[in-house]
């Protein structure tokens, strides 16, 4: 017993400064290729650079961060071709599950994408207090939304790639809305929800293909 508790304390702390470091580079307190420095986050936090460097490797293992060649971390570039690799693999996966769940949902799959979407709705996209990038709260419902739509398809595996996918993509979504505020999710949002209830698997995975690649357009638009 007395060996696995300092683990466990150090795990624990390892957890916190995980989700510290996630969220300030979500609501945007460090800027796309500001480095991370443990030294700095360890006094921050007071903790040790061992439970920092956990932490870290969580973080880049999610995509929020890069490892660089001179062993430092740092916020990925906005650049980062990454972000568009990632974006390719979503619209060659995503829509073709979609049609699974389209054809394969059951009655209780439709319901909960009504609620999904109900609730994505319903959901202010910004908080004054988080800045100007999308809300915590906001960004859970689209998730939700997004993960509901597919789940239909009854294949675990194929629902775990999206949430990688996800997780990965999830912090240029968010950098997107400084570049894109006046597009229309909501109406994307609910022409998805329409296509899919209806039953109509070639609408719904064309649906998801063009957010998709708005998406992805948003976060190179002023790249030319």
């Amino acid at each position: 017993m007395t060996r696995t508790a300092p683990s466990s304390g150090k795990q624990m702390l390892s957890e916190q400064v995980y989700a510290h470091l996630r969220d300030a580079i979500m609501r945007g307190d460090h800027a796309p290729g500001d480095a991370l420095k443990p030294q700095d986050i360890a006094r921050e936090q007071g903790v040790s650079l061992a439970v920092v460097r956990e932490a870290l490797v969580r973080v880049v293992g999610e995509g929020l961060a890069d490892r660089l060649p001179n062993r430092g971390f740092a916020v990925p570039a906005f650049s980062d071709r990454r972000w568009q690799e990632v974006a390719e693999a979503r619209r060659t996966i995503e829509p073709a599950v979609l049609r699974m769940s389209v054809e394969r949902g059951d009655v209780d799959w439709e319901a909960r994408v009504r609620a999904a979407h109900h609730r994505l709705a319903r959901t202010p996209p910004f908080a004054p207090e988080e800045g100007e990038h999308y809300s915590s709260a906001w960004s859970e419902a689209h998730r939700v939304f997004h993960r509901t739509l597919l789940e239909g398809c009854g294949n675990p595996v194929l629902l775990e790639t999206f949430d990688r996918l996800w997780s990965a993509s999830e912090l240029a979504r968010r950098w997107s809305a400084r570049r894109t505020p006046d597009r229309d999710h909501a109406g994307e949002h609910r022409r998805l929800e329409e296509a899919a209830l209806a039953r109509d698997p070639d609408a719904a995975a064309e649906a998801l293909t063009r957010h998709l690649t708005l998406t992805a357009a948003g976060l190179t638009s002023e790249e030319g």
